[in-house]
């Protein structure tokens, strides 16, 4: 039978509202969108999600967007970007910052990325699996995709060796905790905001023996994380990171962890979440004890890094007058507030110019800067270097 797949594209993306792709080896042969997309945001994955072996599978991407992909011999069928829960405003701009595109086909991008249907990872592979049996006959499961034969005779043996066990046969002794003290150390770090702390604390880290908290490994790493990211979560906000930023990342973090199979991913994520919220939480402190008004401030100015910040708007979106604003803020921080918005701005190009290959002028573009001349300004008047020089010395 004939498999007809730029309808089978265009039924599926009209029902779920989410953008699908049908690629036959590397050509690219139907495409369907309910939202105008400037550029397909597949292509910084699509290595990612070439390399998947499964009949159905799934990507992850850094911004917790994920993708769907049905191989059938040469044809690919993918879905996506989708994710559970809402992005903001500024990861949007951020997405199709990475995506090359210009002011106006960001706006576009942005509004567009942000009208697709979110969908559960679990729904999203559930209807590629009833795809997958149109167009190849074999029946899949959401089981067949997240339970593996290897993970499964691994447990059969654990319980068989449990089974046999003499209720008389001395046991191990259990280790005493030393996980409290740990702990406490990195919350601190998190509610200062303080990397550089952490970096050091990772150098010298001590083995952690925690609880048992699960019966087999992977579902203990599995606890353990979800413990440290709603820790981390409530370190921050008290740090002063937003009460809702927080809670959505840590949602996130818990939801892509719980995706993961082995020790290794989710060691490695847990590192990259508490990073960051480490690094948010910096980007917001203005000494060491900043006062409401500063954190307030330092959250406004984070949400709206790729917007021209003026004092009066951010004034009114605190109900207070632009004056009173200035005065108070300076008399808070030491710093005055103009001074703040572009030390932040600054700070933002700093990490572009390190995580990307975006140049110095889009870069400059993105974060509002009138001009690249204002731009490599700005940026000399608070780092001592150039744009350009930086990226060199920090290659």
């Amino acid at each position: 039978m004939r498999i007809d797949y730029e309808y089978l594209c265009r039924i599926t993306a009209n029902l779920s509202g989410i953008p699908v792709r049908v690629y036959r080896a590397e050509e690219r042969i139907a495409f369907h969108s309910l939202v105008t997309l400037p550029r397909d945001p597949m292509l910084l994955c699509r290595d990612q999600l070439w390399s998947i072996r499964e009949h159905v599978g799934y990507c992850l991407t850094e911004h917790f967007y994920y993708y769907g992909i049905l191989t059938s011999g040469e044809i690919r069928f993918i879905v996506g970007p989708t994710r559970e829960l809402p992005a903001s405003d500024q990861e949007l701009r951020e997405f199709a910052f990475r995506m090359g595109l210009n002011k106006d086909d960001g706006e576009e991008f942005c509004r567009s990325v942000k009208a697709i249907v979110p969908m559960p990872v679990d729904s999203l592979l559930l209807m590629l699996c009833s795809i997958h049996y149109m167009i190849s006959g074999e029946k899949l499961e959401l089981r067949d995709l997240t339970i593996t034969t290897d993970e499964q005779n691994t447990l059969r043996s654990i319980r068989a060796s449990r089974s046999i066990r003499r209720d008389d046969r001395p046991q191990p002794p259990v280790l005493p905790h030393n996980s409290y003290s740990q702990e406490q150390a990195i919350l601190q770090i998190v509610r200062k905001g303080d990397t550089t702390a952490l970096h050091h604390w990772l150098d010298r880290a001590p083995a952690i023996r925690s609880g048992i908290l699960a019966p087999e490994h992977l579902r203990q790493m599995k606890n353990i994380f979800i413990v440290t990211a709603t820790l981390c979560s409530r370190a921050a906000i008290r740090g002063g990171l937003d009460l809702e930023e927080a809670f959505s990342l840590s949602d996130s973090y818990i939801q892509s962890c719980e995706r993961l199979d082995t020790a290794k991913k989710i060691t490695n994520l847990q590192y990259h979440m508490v990073l960051e919220f480490t690094e948010r939480v910096e980007r917001l402190h203005l000494g060491e004890h900043p006062g409401k008004l500063a954190a307030a401030v330092a959250n406004y100015v984070q949400h709206h890094l790729s917007e021209q910040i003026s004092a009066e708007a951010l004034a009114q979106s605190l109900f207070m007058g632009r004056s009173y604003l200035s005065t108070k803020f300076h008399s808070e921080t030491g710093v005055k507030l103009n001074d703040f918005i572009l030390q932040q701005k600054t700070e933002e190009a700093k990490r572009l110019l390190r995580y990307t290959d975006r140049s110095a002028a889009a870069i400059g573009e993105y974060l509002a800067f009138s001009s690249p001349a204002h731009f490599t300004r700005v940026f000399k008047k608070y780092v001592g270097l150039t744009p350009n020089e930086y990226r060199e010395k920090n290659a």
